[in-house]
């Protein structure tokens, strides 16, 4: 496989478009589709050609990269694509799906002579534009060309798709980081009820074994109201974290906190904040009151 591919990019949300744009910086032909055309079209500017169908965007690919919403709507988009879709081709699978998911999109592979990649991202949509996600990927180093395009690294992960390997580092990750922004969003709800300055609480653990950075950067988003646009949003959370929960269950693993973080996600996009950054979860404290966080 030669360094300048044509690469297809179903799925051209947040995190799509923005790794289409710098699949094309790098010099590779780019063919998209998006299920709402508006989100896609912008993509032409920057030397895109804007597919109306799944199976005109995958004509000729060399890669099909999916960036939708969860595993059913990966196979259900590459199934629309399947009249189409090169015998050989590379298929990187970005969307972040559950475990039994992979081996069902491994199976539409295999079925239809692709070479399938396990590699879902870890990152928002600052480091999607900046081309410095990580890619958790499964297999060999094919596709490197493209995940160098879109990634400051990637992490090799197994050598079978179908393994499902980068999923299950991804949703452990994932896990990570929606426990952090539950317990962002619950301590500034907690100091917001106790009429404690968050300065204060910020003063106290600053340069100490408890301060992380991550902790300052979504407590400024909801502080500041700043939570659109989203860099991961409230709803596209919701779903990964069901995903962990799930994954749990079916390992034998209890998952208290992650179930927890479901439903303050699903209770804040019930509110209308759905759309916004994931940090939006701290709404969820106050019911159905005002949004204000002062």
């Amino acid at each position: 496989m030669t360094d300048t591919l044509t690469v297809t990019v179903l799925g051209t949300g947040i995190m799509g478009a923005a790794m289409a744009r710098n699949l094309l910086k790098a010099g590779h032909t780019v063919r998209a589709w998006n299920r709402t055309r508006a989100k896609a079209d912008p993509l032409a500017a920057d030397g895109a050609h804007v597919a109306g169908t799944p199976a005109e965007a995958v004509e000729s690919a060399d890669v099909v990269l999916t960036m939708l919403y969860d595993g059913p709507a990966t196979l259900e988009t590459m199934r629309a694509a399947a009249p189409a879709l090169p015998r050989g081709a590379v298929w990187a699978q970005c969307t972040t799906s559950g475990i039994e998911d992979v081996a069902a999109l491994a199976a539409f592979a295999r079925d239809h002579g692709l070479r399938f990649y396990d590699a879902p991202v870890l990152g928002t949509r600052k480091p999607a534009e900046d081309g410095q996600l990580t890619v958790l990927a499964d297999g060999r180093d094919t596709v490197t060309p493209v995940f160098d395009a879109v990634g400051a690294r990637t992490v090799w992960t197994g050598e079978d798709g179908a393994e499902a390997s980068a999923t299950r580092l991804k949703l452990v990750a994932n896990s990570w980081v929606l426990a952090a922004t539950a317990a962002a969003g619950e301590t500034l709800a907690l100091a917001r009820a106790l009429d404690v300055d968050p300065d204060a609480f910020f003063g106290l653990i600053t340069g100490g074994p408890l301060d992380m950075g991550y902790l300052h950067a979504k407590a400024r988003l909801i502080l500041e109201g700043q939570l659109s646009p989203a860099q991961f949003a409230v709803k596209t959370a919701a779903k990964d974290a069901a995903l962990i929960v799930r994954a749990g269950e079916r390992n034998g693993a209890r998952l208290d906190v992650a179930a927890a973080s479901a439903r303050r996600l699903e209770r804040a996009a019930a509110q209308g904040h759905g759309d916004e950054d994931m940090a939006a979860a701290y709404f969820a404290s106050f019911g159905d009151g005002p949004a204000s966080t002062t």
